[in-house]
Parts: C-alpha cells; sequence; structure tokens
C-alpha cells in the first residue's frame, strides 16, 4: 500500500517553497543594503563603503544566483503536481505570476547581469541606478508572487463561469489586503533577515580578532540600525493581517463554526477545520518575534557606543547565534499561513484534493518527492557553504568588481629604448 499521493505532494510542495523562502528573505533585504551602501559611496565618495559594497554584494550574488535555481525548480513542480488547479484558476493566479516572471527573469535579472559586469566600467551614477533597479523589480517581482498567493488566502475579483475562474476585478486583485499587508511584512523581514546576517558575519570577524575593524564595525551598525527599525513594522504588518484571517483558521469560535457549516453545506462533509500544526507554526513564530525584540532592544542600548560594538565577545556570539531567528520566524509564520488554509487550495472555491493533478499515482509522486527533496537539500547547502566560504575571506576575498590582474609583458613585446 502505498502513500496518498496527496500527501506527498502537500509535503513536497512544502519544503520546497519554504526552502526557496528563504532565499527571497535574505536577497530583498541585502538588495536593500548594499544599493543605500553603494549609494553613500557615491554621493561621499567613502573608500570603506565602496569595499562594502563589493563584499556585501559578492554575498548577496551569491545567494541570488542559487535562489534563481530554487524558483525555476519549485514553478516546474507546480505545473507538474498541480494542474488541477491551474485548470481551474489559471486565468486568475497565473496573470500574477506571470507578471512576476517577466519582472524578475526580463528586468531584475538583466539589470543585475549588467550590475555585474559594468563595475567600471560604466559612469558610477549609471552603475547606481542599476542596483536600485534591481532592488525595486526584486520588490516588484515578491508583490506580484503575493497577490498570488493571497488570492489563495482571499479570492477576490473574480466570477465562476462553466467551472472556471474569470477575472473580473483587476484593481481587487491586485489591492487585496491579504497581499499588501502580507506584501510590506515580507519587506521587512527581509531586511530583518539581512540586518541579523550583516551582524552576524560582523561578529564572526571580530571573534577572529580581525584587522578590518573599521570596515566590520561600520557593518555591525548598519546591521544592527537595520534590526532595530525593521522589527517593529514585521511585528505591526504581521499582527494587521489577522484581520483577514481566515475564520476556520483561528482555531475554532463562532466564525469558524458558521464557515464549517456553510461549506458543508455547499460542498457536503469534510474536515474543514486546518490541522494543529497551523497554531503550532504561529506560537513558534510569536516566539521568535519576542526574541529579535529583545535583541533590537540589546542593539538600542549598544549603537551610540561604537567601541562597544567592536568589543564584548559574548555580544558577537549571541549576534552569530540569532542570524536563523527571522528564517525561523518566516517559515513558521508560513506554515500558519498556508496550512491553516487547509482543506482549501483557493480559500473557499478549490479543495486542495481537487487540485492535484489527475493520474499522479503514488509511485510517480515518491520519486519526484525524493528528487525534489535531494535537489533542494543540496541546493540549501551549497547555498550555506557558499555564503560561509565567502563571507570568511573578508573584504580582501571580495571578487566582485575586482580588477582583473595585468598580464605579464614578455621581453620580447617590451619596449626597447
Amino acid at each position: 500500500m502505498g502513500v496518498d499521493p496527496l500527501v506527498l505532494a502537500r509535503v513536497q510542495f512544502a519544503l520546497t517553497a519554504a526552502t526557496h523562502f528563504l532565499f527571497v528573505a535574505l536577497t530583498l533585504g541585502l538588495a536593500t543594503l548594499v544599493a543605500l551602501t553603494q549609494t553613500r559611496s557615491v554621493v561621499s565618495g567613502s573608500a570603506v563603503h565602496a569595499r562594502m559594497t563589493r563584499f556585501w554584494g559578492q554575498l548577496y550574488v551569491v545567494n541570488y544566483a542559487v535562489g534563481i535555481v530554487t524558483g525555476l525548480v519549485m514553478e516546474f513542480q507546480i505545473g507538474l503536481n498541480w494542474s488541477g488547479m491551474s485548470r481551474v484558476t489559471g486565468s486568475v493566479f497565473g496573470a500574477p505570476l506571470a507578471l512576476e516572471t517577466i519582472v524578475a527573469f526580463f528586468v531584475e535579472s538583466t539589470f543585475l547581469g549588467l550590475w555585474i559586469f559594468g563595475w567600471d566600467r560604466l559612469n558610477r551614477w549609471v552603475h547606481l541606478v542599476l542596483i536600485w533597479v534591481v532592488t525595486l523589480t526584486a520588490y516588484l517581482s515578491a508583490y506580484f508572487v503575493l497577490v498570488a498567493n493571497g488570492w489563495l488566502q482571499r479570492p477576490v475579483g473574480f466570477e465562476m463561469v462553466d467551472g472556471a475562474a474569470r477575472l473580473t476585478d483587476v484593481g481587487a486583485l491586485l489591492s487585496n489586503p491579504t497581499a499588501v499587508l502580507a506584501f510590506f511584512h515580507v519587506l521587512f523581514g527581509g531586511l530583518l533577515t539581512a540586518g541579523f546576517f550583516m551582524a552576524g558575519v560582523s561578529g564572526f570577524h571580530f571573534l577572529r580578532r580581525t584587522v578590518e575593524v573599521e570596515f566590520f564595525r561600520r557593518s555591525m551598525r548598519i546591521g544592527l540600525v537595520t534590526v532595530v527599525v525593521s522589527v517593529i513594522p514585521v511585528v505591526a504588518f504581521g499582527g494587521m493581517q489577522f484581520e483577514y484571517v481566515q475564520p476556520t483558521k483561528r482555531g475554532g469560535g463562532d466564525g469558524a463554526a458558521a464557515a464549517v457549516a456553510d461549506f458543508s453545506a455547499r460542498f457536503g462533509p469534510d474536515v474543514y477545520m486546518p490541522p494543529r500544526g497551523a497554531q503550532v507554526g504561529l506560537g513558534l513564530m510569536v516566539s521568535m518575534w519576542f526574541l529579535m525584540v529583545v535583541l533590537a532592544l540589546v542593539a538600542l542600548v549598544k549603537l551610540p557606543f561604537g567601541r562597544w560594538l567592536v568589543r564584548g565577545r559574548v555580544f558577537h556570539v549571541v549576534m552569530i547565534l540569532a542570524v536563523p531567528l527571522p528564517y525561523v520566524a518566516m517559515v513558521s509564520g508560513w506554515v500558519f499561513r498556508e496550512v491553516g488554509r487547509q482543506p482549501w487550495m483557493v480559500y473557499g472555491v478549490v479543495k486542495t484534493r481537487d487540485a492535484l493533478s489527475p493520474g499522479v499515482g503514488s509511485a510517480a509522486m515518491t520519486v519526484s518527492f525524493v528528487v525534489f527533496t535531494v535537489l533542494f537539500a543540496v541546493l540549501f547547502g551549497v547555498n550555506v557553504w557558499l555564503l560561509a566560504r565567502f563571507a570568511r575571506r573578508g573584504p580582501e576575498g571580495a571578487q566582485l568588481g575586482a580588477s582583473p590582474p595585468a598580464e605579464p609583458v614578455s621581453p620580447a613585446m617590451s619596449p626597447t629604448f
């Protein structure tokens, strides 16, 4: 007796989507900090900020490159396992995803390539504009993805025609509160992730007694300021979303009972309350938020004293250990958001079992599950290894934007006088 293909498909998508989102969070935040650092470098002519742009920019490029691969694999998985959803809701759900593809792969990646290979070849102001275009299109890409996901959570602006969803109100789709609030939540969550990442890497180099004291003191300050500025908006926009949480996701009450009764009348008897895993995800997310708020308060105390950022080995260890906190919080929040929607793929419209591709058997789904899981585990491991490797080298090992070594001139080609 094989494993239920629906269970495997759901677990597979959970693992791959959560892994991909880990790349996205750091990419969004680090792109912004790199753009701000390069702006300071171009405007003031600061040499240390120019070096910071190259070092942190290199880590950003590594994370972006591996993240793109995970995104491509995940999109392939959607088409492979969830064609039932595409058949019913493709004209609505697919529209923002198509826009995301255009933005991410045709605009963001093009300008990123120009930024990478245009170092010292383009005017410094033009080069600065490139990284800002990359950053803004990254946010636009994230917004379109969340528009698609927000519609799954709270379907608006459509009507059912002959069993298929048809878009009737683009404005309602794009301004859906479950998408807009989630976008700002993710935006500040990405900054929070990048802030802890920058502070953690700086703390690592201080523990190693780095000679680049000024470089990592400034980096530590930027990271901690980012944490302090971002942590409250993350909590605020996360809390604001509860106004639009589905009644069944809240774990009980009159609203949930009314929703269950309505669904039973419209779709027949079923288990319309989500698994308890959704509440576990919520609890873990709130716990991570609390820890990060405490660390932000500690950072706020330390920021006015520059020497405190360089000294204090315990503080540096804490910053290193804090790097995973925003990742855990975001994955936990994603579990609450997505598991809490079950048993619906599109809440109140399409059940998850009906969204599964027809004819997908247990054997094929098992093979797919193993292949995708191993692939994503390898990609995640490679990304961690590359980030650790380039971060450990420090600014002297940064190769992004470095001038190629001059070719030696052979005696036969050397000028004579």
